[in-house]
């Protein structure tokens, strides 16, 4: 059998607008499973750019599983965004020191946690996805959306905020493709079954 390199950075001959992301990102706080793809319309290199307010200082993580597809002008927002949302004023204060630079002592910006994206994830052109956000394994998120909560698994979601359109598959079924975990199989299994994958008939998958 003779799957894709996942090491390739460039699996399209010729062609450098779609990569296996894992093999183009330099940041250690960015995560990317094998066989995830980033296409881009102008050079792979803005998927880094789009992942803004990610700061070390902050420490939050950029996690992307396997076998996801993002298309061109996905923007993930880091927790390095967030400001004061409950206090009298939201402005950073402090970051401008001299005498507002304890204005933040005692007290913190709201952290939201690691942004995770799971397994065999769509998502379209255009989205944006918030601090925080955990989207499941499967799900699909429609073109122009923002993310703003968790997303289950195989939910197509869409609009802004982002909302349930539908779930790909009834709850028995999702069941089922969860305890599958197919991500994970070695790629001569993936690769044997690549028919399957793309067909509707589970059983044959089980």
């Amino acid at each position: 059998m003779n799957a894709p390199d996942k090491n390739d950075p460039f699996p399209l001959e010729n062609y450098d607008r779609l990569c296996f992301l894992k093999n183009i990102v330099k940041d250690p706080n960015i995560l990317v499973g094998d066989y995830t793809y980033y296409d881009d319309f102008e050079a792979v290199a803005n998927f880094e750019k789009n992942v803004k307010y990610h700061f070390d200082f902050v420490g939050d993580k950029l996690i992307i599983g396997k076998f996801c597809m993002i298309a061109s002008d996905v923007t993930f927002i880091m927790n390095g965004a967030n400001h004061l949302s409950s206090s009298i004023s939201s402005y950073p204060f402090a970051i401008f020191g001299k005498d507002w630079k304890h204005a933040m002592d005692g007290k913190s910006y709201p952290f939201k946690g690691n942004t995770v994206i799971g397994n065999d994830v769509w998502i379209g052109y255009n989205a944006t996805i918030m601090p925080g956000v955990k989207i499941g394994h499967g799900a699909i998120i429609g073109s122009n959306s923002t993310v703003v909560k968790n997303v289950a698994p195989y939910s197509i979601v869409g609009g802004n905020p982002a909302q349930l359109i539908r779930k790909r598959f009834s709850e028995k079924d999702i069941a089922k493709l969860l305890e599958l975990q197919w991500w994970d199989w070695p790629i001569e299994r993936i690769t044997a079954n690549v028919q399957n994958l793309t067909g509707t008939d589970l059983d044959k998958m089980i």
